[in-house]
């Protein structure tokens, strides 16, 4: 059995899912997901990040988890891989370390079978759990990602797999990845998945083109940001619970100057709660705001650090914009004294891959309020 979860000192958890009471709302669109999944519906999450995909996905795996013993719920972030042999041994890695969590006597079983595997364990350095990780060999990719489906068919569990950027597959350097991870999932009847991601175009190519093989082998779902009034009583009751209180107005400016945004809006949360019992007055906002910014500094150096010239001008003017329809009109380039607009749709389109710019229906904007606001401090 998995170990038993500690109690956060402080409710705004900013990173780990740490369980229903600290887990806001999502209640309609967790029993959906948890309806998809047992009912052997694949699943397209869709929404920007930071809404809040992971914790209504790691929600959904605790309510199932509370009610079915034996099912396997397996969560990978696909983000940070390149290729196929990155994303097998992720997710074999995902697979080892379950069975080693929650089935410690099925590890043997499970390394017996991939015989090819090389596992090494350690101690998390956070968590001081003992982990398990495994490697495989580039030239036995494709044969271990067949291996990890067999051994998930004939494993007599129902399995629960949610991969998160999954749109990432489209950068691979291998073509066919989609079909062979379709080919493999349509002969898994107890395998059900939830394919998650950020980027709507890519997302919406991969399963609403009639030419791709994920060609509606799913249902859609889009995350919305939380309703302010839900999200409004969530936080202050955590202030009442310790006999303070969180100022609906002061919430209000919050919620608007970070449009919804949850991972935004729990980090300032949790630095007030830090701070003070009661919430009144908007200097206690802006100081958590400059904290955050002060804090961070280092990494958003780094991040511009790689820009061009053109890239760096570019973020900056649209961060003291706010939002911008058309970043390549002649009005907003001399306005901000950016270069052609040429250049700037080479630009933006750098941006907008690195994930530094996001565009809606409203236009482009600084997806980061964070970094949004340290930008508008530069020179």
């Amino acid at each position: 059995m998995a170990k038993k979860r500690l109690k956060p000192q402080n409710p705004f958890v900013l990173a780990e899912y740490a369980g229903p009471d600290y887990f806001c709302d999502r209640t309609e669109e967790t029993e959906e997901l948890i309806s998809n999944l047992r009912n052997g519906r694949n699943t397209t999450l869709i929404s920007p990040r930071r809404i809040g995909k992971t914790g209504l996905i790691k929600n959904a795996f605790y309510r199932i988890r509370k009610t079915e013993k034996d099912v396997i719920c397996i969560y990978i972030d696909i983000f940070p891989t390149k290729n196929q042999h990155d994303f097998v041994q992720l997710f074999a890695t995902a697979l080892a370390q379950y069975v080693f969590s929650y089935e410690k006597q099925a590890l043997r079983k499970l390394l017996h079978f991939f015989g090819s595997w090389r596992p090494l364990f350690s101690i998390d350095p956070i968590t001081g759990m003992p982990t398990v990780s495994v490697s495989i060999q580039a030239s036995q990719t494709e044969v271990t990602l067949k291996a990890l489906f067999d051994y998930l068919k004939q494993s007599r569990h129902q399995v629960y797999i949610a991969i998160d950027e999954f749109q990432q597959i489209t950068y691979y350097t291998e073509r066919g990845t989609e079909a062979l991870l379709r080919s493999y999932i349509q002969f898994a009847p107890n395998v059900h998945f939830i394919f998650s991601g950020s980027k709507q175009h890519l997302m919406a190519q991969i399963f609403n083109s009639p030419d791709r093989p994920f060609y509606q082998s799913t249902v859609g779902m889009w995350l919305c940001p939380l309703h302010e009034e839900i999200y409004y009583d969530f936080a202050n009751h955590f202030f009442e619970a310790r006999k303070g209180n969180l100022s609906k107005e002061i919430f209000h400016v919050i919620y608007k100057q970070f449009d919804g945004i949850t991972a935004s809006i729990q980090q300032i949360l949790n630095r007030l709660y830090e701070q003070d019992k009661s919430i009144s007055e908007e200097c206690q906002v802006r100081d958590a705001i400059q904290h955050i910014i002060y804090r961070n500094s280092m990494q958003y150096e780094g991040l511009v650090l790689f820009l061009t010239d053109n890239q760096f001008s570019l973020l900056k003017a649209i961060a003291k914009a706010g939002r911008v329809k058309s970043p390549q009109a002649g009005e907003f380039i001399r306005k901000y004294e950016l270069p052609s607009a040429s250049s700037i749709k080479t630009a933006l389109t750098v941006l907008t891959e690195k994930y530094l710019v996001y565009r809606d229906s409203d236009g482009y904007f600084v997806y980061d309020r964070f970094f949004a606001l340290w930008l508008k401090q530069q020179v």
